[in-house]
């Protein structure tokens, strides 16, 4: 019997629905051996609807996203970690709430039409197997990110589809725009928290899946040079320039990367050259001519994970996990933008060189001498962590192939500086994504001059409006972001977000009855949008509807049982009704999900101990050569 955990449904208090499949015993009867096999191979052949039947469920077909987050949506707890409920990667979550699946509102981009896990993972393939409809199957390598095991196999065609599906062009690169250092290092900055909803005990990025807490920074803008090819460019030799590079996801509907995130080493490379060859900045470069590890100060995408000791979780020991340092990835449909501090000196020769390149090797360098030899020497151990060191001399280690999956390039030329944004149509999407890179670091000011700028190359462009009422809302300038999120539903009547982002300021004001008609216009669109629903919930609790909010609340957990903002409001309803039974079973959920604040205590250590972690760990920092 084989039991297969999924998350959907709320058929146990964790949250999880189980496949059951079971393969009866087999006679045994006296034949010779592979006889059985024979006849079973000619009997399908003969017919194979019932071994269609058999194996092909309809669940299969009709949720087939759910039946695959049965693997690609995880959690530890007590029994696993001695510790707690605590949740590992999630692909699911995020693909569900994203415009990917055509189920969340709240998105930045949508495509044409809306796609599933098989969709890219299992393409259709030219086959003459029995099964094949038109000459054609749905391909079983499912072709992803792991080139490890097709390389340690010598599997070529293997290694060939899958380094093709990496470069396919799901994620790109753009260097956009520059700043000059001198003047940014003295604008005046306001940091401080931008929600106060509770956060889930996650090893893992969250993303529009839920509210998530976090810094944000006001900031002044300042002087800014973009796009980088736009014509009449310039920088002047003796000044340090902050570059900012842009990466976005485009046909991938998950976080990248995905998976077991503290494993791999994914980073974003930057070098600059002067015209002569001269390497004046070079920051993720790989040791051992591209065969060691990555540079430390290097713009890692990874769950930096932390055992009990404070130790690095770096050998798949994810039970011993307790913290997260930080974690970095990009959510489907969506970009993050990273900044590199390029020192131009005075007798540099123009025009200079940027190329950036964003790589992958599964898996990191560590971990793979780990497996292979790693033989653990001094220091202590137990079940919460690990303080052993390791040698790495016991046998042969092989050298994973490091993957490029996008690269750009740029020219700077020399020479009288040039401080101002060119603004063409052609840019629109550039800027909207280094404006989206910005407001998902917390960079709120950084966020609206980009989207402003969105409006001015195509001004009919309604998310142009809607995203700088984003930065706003967020700044805590809703009555500000009303005027924009009025000009995005002139452009567009009816566009779901904007119905939530205006329910957002009518809350702000305290127009309960406002905020309900717009989040019901987001609903009627996208039903299971858990954020617009757990808002219902929450505004009409705040309006003392406390059966109505349950209600609204339970529609919530039928998308995600694990809803940590759900469970938290269901116990204030709850309490108000009355009903003390209920909110008792409400506030355990709630305190299982909930994160262990407690926890950041142990990321003292390392971050005291590595200058380039704790500068990792901040939302927005740059990266010097």
């Amino acid at each position: 019997m084989r039991f297969l955990p999924l998350h959907r449904g709320r058929g146990q208090l964790d949250g999880q629905w189980r496949f059951h499949d079971s393969i009866p015993a087999a006679p045994q009867i006296g034949v010779e051996p592979g006889s059985v096999r024979k006849m079973d191979r000619f009997i399908t052949y003969l017919n194979p609807a019932p071994h269609r039947h058999t194996f092909m469920k309809a669940f299969m077909r009709q949720d087939s996203p759910e039946f695959c987050s049965a693997c690609h949506k995880v959690h530890l707890d007590g029994p696993v970690n001695h510790y707690r409920w605590l949740r590992g990667f999630n692909e699911y979550d995020n693909w569900q709430a994203s415009g990917i699946s055509g189920q969340g509102a709240r998105s930045f981009y949508y495509p044409d039409k809306s796609s599933t896990c098989a969709d890219c993972h299992m393409p259709l393939t030219p086959s003459q197997d029995p099964g094949n409809r038109d000459g054609m199957v749905h391909s079983h390598r499912f072709p992803a990110a792991n080139i490890a095991v097709a390389y340690v196999n010598k599997d070529d065609e293997q290694m060939r589809i899958t380094e093709k599906f990496l470069q396919s062009g799901f994620i790109t690169v753009d260097l956009f725009a520059a700043t000059p250092v001198e003047e940014s290092q003295g604008l005046a900055q306001m940091r401080r928290r931008s929600t106060d909803a509770p956060a889930l005990a996650s090893t893992f990025a969250v993303g529009e899946e839920a509210e998530t807490p976090g810094n944000v920074t006001i900031r002044e803008v300042g002087k800014v040079a973009a796009p980088l090819d736009a014509p009449g460019i310039r920088f002047q030799p003796g000044q340090t320039v902050r570059v900012d590079a842009v990466v976005r996801t485009r046909k991938i509907g998950h976080f990248f990367p995905a998976g077991t995130v503290d494993a791999f080493d994914v980073w974003l490379e930057l070098q600059a050259r002067d015209a002569t060859g001269r390497i004046l900045c070079w920051s993720g470069r790989v040791d051992d001519d591209g065969r060691g590890p990555v540079e430390k100060g290097a713009h890692f995408y990874r769950s930096y994970l932390l055992d009990g000791e404070g130790n690095a979780i770096n050998k798949r020991n994810a039970w011993q996990a307790r913290s997260v340092l930080y974690v970095r990835l990009i959510p489907p449909g969506a970009a993050d933008t990273v900044h590199f501090r390029v020192p131009i000196p005075r007798d540099a020769v123009g025009p200079v060189t940027l190329e950036t390149k964003l790589n992958y090797r599964k898996f990191s360098d560590y971990f793979t001498k780990f497996v292979y030899a790693g033989i653990p020497k001094s220091g202590l151990a137990a079940i919460a962590f690990d303080s052993r060191e390791y040698s790495f001399d016991s046998a042969p280690v092989p050298v994973l192939p490091i993957v490029t999956l996008a690269r750009a390039t740029a020219k700077l030329e020399l020479g009288e500086p040039r401080w101002e944004p060119v603004v063409r149509k052609q840019d629109r999407e550039r800027w909207n994504d280094w404006g989206i890179g910005l407001l998902l670091q917390g960079d709120l000011k950084g966020a609206e001059f980009a989207f402003q700028h969105v409006t001015q190359a195509e001004p009919e462009y309604a998310d142009g409006w809607l995203n700088v009422a984003r930065a706003l809302i967020q700044e805590g300038e809703t009555e500000a972001a009303r005027p924009y999120v009025e000009k995005a539903l002139a452009l567009k009547p009816g566009l779901a977000r904007a119905h939530f982002f205006m329910a957002m300021i009518a809350k702000a004001a305290g127009d309960y009855d406002g905020a309900l008609r717009n989040l019901y216009a987001c609903r009627d669109q996208y039903p299971r949008d858990r954020v617009a629903l757990n808002q219902i919930g929450r505004i009409l609790f705040l309006k003392r509807k406390y059966a109505d909010a349950v209600r609204a609340l339970e529609e919530v957990l039928q998308v995600d049982p694990e809803d940590v903002q759900a469970h938290y409001n269901l116990m204030l309803s709850y309490r108000g009704l009355g009903q003390a039974e209920n909110a008792g079973r409400e506030e355990k959920l709630f305190l299982r999900f909930k994160a262990d604040e407690a926890s950041q205590a142990l990321t003292a250590r390392p971050r005291l101990l590595s200058a380039e972690d704790n500068n990792e760990r901040q939302p927005i920092h740059d990266h010097a050569p």
